[in-house]
This record gives C-alpha cells, sequence and structure tokens, in this order.
C-alpha cells in the first residue's frame, strides 16, 4: 500500500491545556516512527480555542527534536500571514538543526477570522494575490543559488521540500504550474477533490524540485476494535466540526453515545458533505474504505488524521491504521 503520515493540529481538549496537546503530540510522533508513518505535519491556526498549533515552526522544532527518523513538516503554513524570507529563515534553521527531515508545506488561506489576521498584522490586499508570487520568493530563498540580493541565513542552500496545500482548484494549478508535491484538504473539504486531482495531474510541468506529480490526500481515520466503538470515537470530530461551521468554535468534546441521531437533518447534510473523505469502523471496514479512496484517486500518499479525544484511542486508530497498511 501507499506511505502513510500523520497530520496533527495538537487538539485541545474539553478539560485539557495546550501543555497536555504538546506532549501528546510528541509521543504521537514517537508512536508513528516506530509504526512507519512517512511523516507528521502540524498545521497554522489562530484564535482557535482547541487547536494548539499555532507557533507551528517551534512546536516543529520540539517534534522533531524529539524523534529521530520520522520526516516533521508542516501542513502548513499560511504564507499571506508571513513573509517569505521569515519563514526561508524559520525552515532552514530546522533544517539545520535536523537535516533531510523538515517539510514544508504551503497554505493560501490566513487560517483565521479577519479580525485575528489584524492582530497578526496582517495587511488584506485588495489587488492581486500575492501568494504565487509569495511561493517563487520563497522558493528562491531556499535555493542552492538565489537570485535576490538579501539572502536568508539560514535558509539560503537548505532546499526544503516546499508543498502547495490546497482545498480548491486554485492551489492544483498553482502547484502542477511550479512542478511541486501537491496535499489536497479531502479530509476537511472534499467537494472538489477529484476535479482538483485531474487537473493537477494535467497541468503538472516537470521541473528541478519534481519531475512527476506527486499527490497526497487527506483522510479522517477513526478505527478501533469495533465498529461501534469507532464510531462513538467519531462524534468527538463531528461536535467540533458542527459546533465550528455553526460559530461556537471551542475545546475537542468528549464522544457523545448516539450524536449523529440526535444531531438535526442540517447538520448531518453538512457533515456528511465535509467528511466524505473518512472511513470509520473496526479493521475490516476501514481497510476497505482505505483500498476504494486509493482505488478511486490514485493517491501517492494519505495524510492521515484522527481527531479523537482519548489520547489512547487515538494512538490505537493509527496502530490500526499502520497495521491496514503493512498487510497490504
Amino acid at each position: 500500500m501507499i506511505p502513510f503520515s500523520i497530520l496533527d493540529l495538537s487538539p485541545i481538549t474539553e478539560g485539557g491545556d495546550a501543555a497536555q496537546s504538546f506532549r501528546n503530540t510528541l509521543d504521537l510522533a514517537r508512536h508513528g516512527e516506530r509504526w512507519g508513518y512517512r511523516r507528521i505535519w502540524l498545521a497554522e491556526h489562530h484564535g482557535m480555542p482547541g487547536i494548539a498549533s499555532a507557533a507551528t515552526a517551534v512546536l516543529i522544532g520540539h517534534v522533531a527534536g524529539g524523534t529521530h527518523s520520522i520526516r516533521v513538516g508542516a501542513g502548513g503554513i499560511m504564507l499571506p500571514n508571513h513573509s517569505p524570507l521569515v519563514i526561508a529563515e524559520q525552515f532552514g534553521t530546522l533544517e539545520a538543526l535536523h537535516p533531510g527531515r523538515i517539510d514544508l508545506g504551503l497554505g493560501r488561506a490566513p487560517g483565521c477570522d479577519q479580525a485575528t489576521a489584524r492582530a497578526l498584522r496582517r495587511e488584506v490586499e485588495s489587488g492581486p494575490d500575492p501568494f504565487p508570487q509569495d511561493v517563487v520568493e520563497l522558493l528562491d530563498f531556499l535555493s542552492a543559488e538565489p537570485k535576490q540580493a538579501v539572502r536568508a541565513v539560514p535558509g539560503a542552500g537548505s532546499q526544503v521540500p516546499v508543498w502547495i496545500l490546497g482545498s480548491s482548484l486554485y492551489g492544483a494549478q498553482l502547484a502542477a504550474a511550479l512542478g511541486l508535491p501537491y496535499a489536497f484538504a479531502s479530509h476537511f473539504a472534499p467537494a472538489l477533490m477529484m476535479e482538483a486531482i485531474d487537473q493537477y495531474r494535467a497541468g503538472f510541468r516537470p521541473s528541478a524540485h519534481l519531475d512527476r506529480p506527486y499527490l497526497m490526500l487527506g483522510c479522517n481515520i477513526f478505527a478501533a476494535d469495533s465498529d461501534p466503538e469507532a464510531e462513538l470515537l467519531a462524534s468527538s470530530m463531528q461536535q467540533s466540526f458542527v459546533n465550528l461551521r455553526s460559530g461556537r468554535p471551542g475545546r475537542l468534546p468528549p464522544p457523545r453515545e448516539g450524536y449523529l441521531d440526535q444531531a438535526g437533518p442540517q447538520a448531518r447534510t453538512m457533515l456528511d458533505q465535509v467528511l466524505a473523505a473518512s472511513a470509520i469502523g473496526g479493521p475490516e471496514k476501514v481497510e476497505r474504505g482505505l483500498k476504494a479512496f486509493i482505488a478511486r484517486t490514485g493517491a501517492d500518499e494519505l495524510m492521515i488524521t484522527s481527531h479523537i479525544f482519548d489520547h489512547g484511542a487515538r494512538l490505537r486508530s493509527y496502530e490500526i491504521t499502520a497495521a491496514i497498511r503493512d498487510r497490504n
């Protein structure tokens, strides 16, 4: 089976705090390394009560320093919030500390609301979208022979692998044009997944970075020893998503028995749509779901996210998923 990787948001659970979230993230990375996951990525979000990974580069350094071989990266850095030079310096530093283990995924969205964006000192520009030019500038800062007068120190020559992230066709088109690997956020926005895949592959131009398309897809996995147990574990994520879309973001809640039966039809329809790229169940059911998803998409790699309240149950979900990979 294709390689599996881990996406972790360092969830802050009800009754928990950021410090515990960071301990859990490092523990997950260490287990993932032992279970053969290729990489673990952390995501930049701001002003979210249930997500602790706002200082993404800092947390990447913590996780990389506590592991040995698993790749550690950003899935992603929201580039509109930063200057390309600062990101080049941060990831050049991480690469110098942990050679050959750092990834840099770039997103176009700010990862926050407008008030938070203003607090980040980000100016919302009304002209042409600067994201493509910022990506090109960042690639140059990281290259072996930068063309710019300003140098990223550290950063220049580090050649940290850069990915384009996206949940729409825009990122697919940009990744194809620049010849970069592409990660699609099908774990929460699967509506345009197949069209984005087609556009990325059809428009891909070989580059110094990559000679053929490389596609990674996000997938929610809630695996347990039985179907009912997995369905109960998934209810935390379902509650969290409904709360977020209803304007009530909060910490990751404990699972609720029968949550889907109690949710209204509007909430259920939304969950069916946004969480379509998911496999929930015992080992056999999850295995069937993973095989079908890979066959339908032709993905080169899956980025597995298991947004589970109990840390032990989350580890078990990743362990089951790794065992499925190993026997296929």
